[in-house]
């Protein structure tokens, strides 16, 4: 398994307002993804440049969660593989038996046994 993409991801019931704070600190919108789930969830990748070319990303993530929840985004080559390594260490899949595949990835939030989360994602290559 390779890690192609490792940052922070908020996911929370308002996110404009965090967008829009990320904004006022420089970032920018990149891409949206809507409808995950067959649901009203969204992602914005949000990207920052540093004056020294240095490159920063954060997803915001909206859905009908009670808390906001900080969790960290990695993107994998081979989500198999990265599932079954994360269970092995005593990770619980937030959805259940549930994995989300959509035309272009295919995604679940994994938490450990101690509670941090992390988000692993394989982006497929042959989507339209």
């Amino acid at each position: 398994m390779k890690i192609t993409t490792f940052n922070p991801m908020i996911v929370t019931k308002d996110a404009e307002s965090v967008i829009k704070l990320f904004e006022e600190l420089g970032f920018e919108r990149r891409h949206k993804k809507t409808g995950i789930n067959d649901k009203d969830i969204s992602s914005v990748r949000m990207r920052y440049t540093g004056e020294d070319g240095k490159i920063f990303h954060v997803d915001i993530a909206e859905a009908p969660v009670p808390q906001d929840i900080t969790t960290m985004r990695m993107n994998i080559d081979n989500f198999d593989e990265a599932y079954k390594l994360l269970e092995e260490k005593g990770f619980k899949n937030s959805q259940g038996d549930k994995v989300t595949v959509t035309p272009s990835s295919k995604s679940t939030m994994m938490f450990s046994p101690t509670g941090f989360p992390i988000n692993i994602t394989e982006h497929l290559k042959d989507h339209d």
